[in-house]
């Protein structure tokens, strides 16, 4: 399963990242709404974990997302929770805890049956799509990493497995926002890190958006307000769905105000 192989090189590029910064303060605030560094290295883990348990023991992650959404339901925050989770353990522990992991848990899901269904938090998915979102979620929340530690992030065309979903969410977006998806479905255009270009939907000149791969990816995981980015948009279609694209399951999520998370110098 290559996207498995694709997924330890995002993992690959985080640890890279942190153990080239010598010092490294874990506790240093993102600009994704107040985590620390640490937190998001914990978020990472945790979801890893349980990616883990449902290709490979779909009872204890049941038994996990019971305890993991009870604390949810009861009031706690993502950052509540995972600290209970991680209870008496350093941020420094749970990188390498995360950092020798991932690897087997790719190795994993590279043997599995990619289209063996597993249980999520929502619906059921591939084990494909599983370590594809594993994938984004990476990628997504190292932005964050990268802007705080003032590092410019170089991107290969594995970026292709987020875009897909970003494309894919079309609908997603609109309904978790209680609204009717509008069709057609806009034409997207985008600039692969290797300067391919990929397409989706049919070619529309008035309904489409195009720009960068990474700029794409960007807006649909919520690193960047559309503003920030090189994305265009042509239509109405187009427009209302890059003001809040969401690629990721959960309730409603809104975008970041423009110039709010960027590179920080």
């Amino acid at each position: 399963m290559q996207q498995a192989h694709d997924f330890i090189d995002e993992c690959d590029s985080i640890s890279a990242l942190i153990d080239g910064h010598t010092g490294l303060d874990f506790n240093t605030v993102t600009q994704f709404k107040g985590w620390a560094i640490g937190d998001v290295i914990k978020h990472l883990h945790l979801w890893n974990i349980g990616a883990d348990l449902t290709l490979n023991k779909p009872d204890e992650f049941k038994a996990l997302m019971m305890t993991l959404m009870g604390d949810l339901v009861g009031g706690k925050s993502h950052q509540e929770m995972q600290n209970d989770y991680f209870a008496g353990q350093s941020h420094a522990d749970i990188y390498q805890q995360w950092k020798t992991s991932y690897p087997d848990i790719a190795a994993r899901f590279a043997a599995a049956d990619p289209e063996v269904r597993v249980p999520w938090a929502g619906p059921d998915m591939t084990a494909r799509n599983c370590i594809i979102a594993r994938q984004m979620e990476h990628w997504a929340h190292a932005q964050a990493i990268f802007d705080v530690l003032g590092e410019t992030r170089i991107n290969t065309d594995r970026l292709k497995n987020i875009a897909h979903i970003g494309v894919t969410t079309y609908s997603w977006s609109f309904k978790v926002n209680a609204q009717k998806p509008p069709l057609p479905k806009p034409y997207v255009r985008l600039t692969a890190p290797s300067g391919d270009v990929w397409q989706w939907n049919e070619p529309q000149d008035d309904n489409r958006v195009e720009g960068s791969a990474e700029g794409f990816c960007q807006i649909v995981t919520q690193c960047r307000n559309v503003a920030d980015t090189d994305i265009s948009t042509t239509g109405d279609n187009a427009a209302r769905w890059m003001s809040f694209a969401q690629c990721f399951a959960g309730g409603a999520e809104k975008q970041p105000e423009a110039g709010t998370r960027c590179i920080q110098k």
